[in-house]
């Protein structure tokens, strides 16, 4: 398995400079070969190859106009075509419906918030016996490591952020064998169910309070996007004022990130299944809780889940976001219809049982999974038991399994 582990960098005056030449060249490089094929488009050309692109940079390297891109590694120039490449692969591959509807490759620009280049072996990069990470045309800079690499990379990323912030990043391969035996085999599995008063609802009865970063910094963002709402446009003050901006949004989503790291990390480490709902996050965020839910961060986690389990050995399960988690009782199996979203416990008119509305969606979303979970910490209460028992069972059959994670 393939995986990335990112660092802070903390470049001086000089190699801050090489960096943004070498940011500004990889980023004309990808603009002329665009404008390459789009002008062969818009002739009716053939599509021009990648081995033209790369004939045409050679020789545009040797022109007075062009002749600033040997002051760069020629691989960072070589990666930067071969994003364009990937660029345009997504984009036919979208309008296939191999993957998610995506536009054209675009124009990059010098102002856009993130700006990066990658380097390969064959850029002969290395990380010295002082721990700086030395790269061709840049210079050792100084690297601060929270952990050790796992294996030999093979490539390393270089990224500026829109907060003026350098990051390293390096691919490794990971052993498949020694990251299961950091996780040891455990019997227990976990149905989650997804929320915003709660951002997380376990199988077992565990409520996560959801942290709501981005709403507890709403008067600290609010006041630096006025600050930065009163500079002049084009001015140092408002560039400033910028990255005040930046900043304080970063600290939110790192503060997010981490939260969702930990999380994910104590739900795989702890159980050997785990379950989960495919969420509509786009369309929940069309809606009044837009904020809110871009705020809780669920496909991340998500995504965290599914390939943290795939790495220590662990068994993901997404069901269907149409299950009626929600509507069906985790005693019984009785579903009895939707409910609005201030009802947050309610009784089963089968078995009588009253249940809580979170707790028990997180029980039906382990059950549609087909993991062997406990259904007793689902019930608030016992209710009276209705006289017509054996009409209870009647409306089990036909009704679909469910197992998954609920959004309210």
């Amino acid at each position: 398995m393939q995986l990335r582990y990112s660092f802070r960098m903390y470049p001086n005056g000089p190699q801050r400079s090489a960096l943004a030449r070498a940011f500004g060249c990889a980023r004309v490089v990808f603009n002329d070969a665009l404008r390459v094929r789009e002008t062969a488009r818009a002739a009716g050309l053939p599509f021009v190859s990648s081995a033209e692109l790369g004939k045409q940079l050679t020789e545009a390297k040797k022109t007075p106009e062009r002749a600033w891109l040997t002051e760069v590694s020629a691989v960072v120039l070589q990666q930067s075509l071969r994003d364009l490449e990937t660029a345009y692969r997504n984009f036919f591959d979208s309008l296939k419906g191999k993957r998610p509807r995506m536009g054209a490759p675009r124009l990059k620009s010098r102002k856009d918030n993130r700006q990066a280049v990658r380097f390969t072996a064959n850029a002969r990069w290395k990380i010295t016996s002082g721990g700086d990470l030395s790269l061709p045309k840049i210079g050792d800079v100084r690297v601060k490591w929270s952990r050790s690499l796992p294996s030999v990379p093979s490539t390393v990323t270089v990224v500026k952020d829109a907060a003026g912030r350098y990051f390293c990043s390096f691919v490794v391969e990971s052993d498949p064998d020694v990251d299961r035996a950091r996780m040891p085999a455990t019997d227990a599995v976990v149905g989650i169910d997804l929320g915003l008063s709660h951002f997380a609802i376990l199988s077992d009865g565990t409520k996560i309070d959801s942290p709501r970063f981005l709403r507890r910094a709403e008067k600290r963002l609010r006041k630096a996007q006025q600050n930065l709402s009163r500079k002049a446009q084009g001015s140092k003050n408002r560039d400033k004022a910028r990255v005040k901006v930046a900043r304080a949004h970063g600290r939110v989503a790192d503060a997010r990130r981490e939260f969702h790291h930990q999380l994910s990390t104590k739900l795989i480490r702890e159980s050997q299944a785990v379950a989960v709902e495919d969420l509509a996050v786009k369309g929940l965020a069309r809606t009044r809780l837009a904020k809110s839910v871009h705020d809780a961060g669920w496909s991340a986690f998500v995504m965290m889940l599914e390939y943290k389990a795939a790495r220590y050995g662990r068994s993901f399960h997404r069901i269907g976001r149409f299950e009626p988690t929600s509507q069906v009782c985790s005693q019984c199996g009785v579903q009895d219809g939707p409910k609005p979203l201030n009802v947050r416990a309610w009784e089963c008119g089968a078995c009588g049982a009253v249940l809580d509305r979170d707790i028990n969606a997180a029980v039906n979303v382990a059950k549609a999974a087909g993991l062997a979970v406990s259904a007793c910490r689902a019930r608030v209460r016992r209710g009276s038991v209705p006289a017509q028992r054996e009409e209870a069972g009647t409306h089990r059959d036909g009704q679909p399994t469910v197992v998954g994670i609920s959004a309210v």
